[in-house]
């Protein structure tokens, strides 16, 4: 096995599949079949997802709500997808755990990060729901932070593509996909791949990255097995 524990980002977005809004039921039971294989390998997963699918801060802000009110309300967000997903592992027969950046209990435990790691070893699937807990940082820089304060082998960033591109290649059919890319050719290309906080933060604490289709059955497992699958973004 490559990878022993990873720390997977998932964007709220994907979660509404073909929709723009709410939880594709058959978009979370496969991504949940998916998480439980790799933990019945032997691997130990931490997960955060964004809320996107339910409300964005920024966007937010930009309609008029006060932007640290809309962080908030985007912080929730993530909670509701977090309880989605973690329903979704326990349905299909795994064991999920949600944790929350700030107090919210019953809903899931407030994040320590040794009960999380304790929990991971158990092989309980562990969702960090909550963002940072603070406005103005993304979930991207969250998973980031996340993935280093639990000592993750990589940080995986699920997607709808399967890896970096020169350009979207949802619009340009010209695009090319790397293969392996530092993260310095990264910022010196602008390749929109993570927000800036969260890539220097990976850069500096030497926290690979993968960026890969989630969307593809068996991706993750091929990830944690050690198949080139996504782009890797390292130093």
């Amino acid at each position: 096995m490559r990878y022993s524990r990873i720390l997977l980002k998932l964007s709220g977005e994907s979660m509404a599949g073909k929709g723009n809004h709410g939880i594709d039921e058959s978009v979370l039971d496969e991504y949940a079949q998916q998480i439980i294989d790799v933990v019945r390998e032997g691997c130990e997963v931490a997960i955060v997802i964004g809320g996107g699918n339910i409300f964005r801060g920024l966007s937010g802000s930009e309609s008029g709500i006060d932007r640290v009110k809309g962080d908030q309300m985007g912080m929730l967000a993530t909670v509701i997808n977090s309880i989605a997903l973690e329903s979704a592992i326990i349905k299909l027969g795994g064991k999920a755990r949600v944790f929350t950046s700030i107090r919210m209990e019953p809903v899931g435990k407030l994040y320590n990060r040794d009960k999380v790691v304790e929990n991971m070893k158990q092989g309980t699937v562990c969702i960090l729901s909550g963002g940072t807990g603070n406005p103005f940082f993304t979930t991207d820089t969250a998973s980031a932070l996340r993935a280093i304060e639990i000592g993750a082998d990589v940080l995986l960033k699920g997607t709808r593509v399967d890896g970096v591109y020169t350009s979207d290649p949802e619009k340009d059919p010209k695009a090319q996909r790397f293969e392996t890319i530092t993260f310095e050719e990264a910022i010196v290309r602008r390749l929109k791949i993570m927000d800036s906080t969260a890539f220097t933060m990976c850069r500096e604490n030497n926290m690979p990255v993968v960026v890969f289709d989630m969307n593809t059955s068996g991706n993750l497992m091929k990830l944690i097995s050690g198949v080139k699958t996504g782009t890797l973004i390292c130093n």
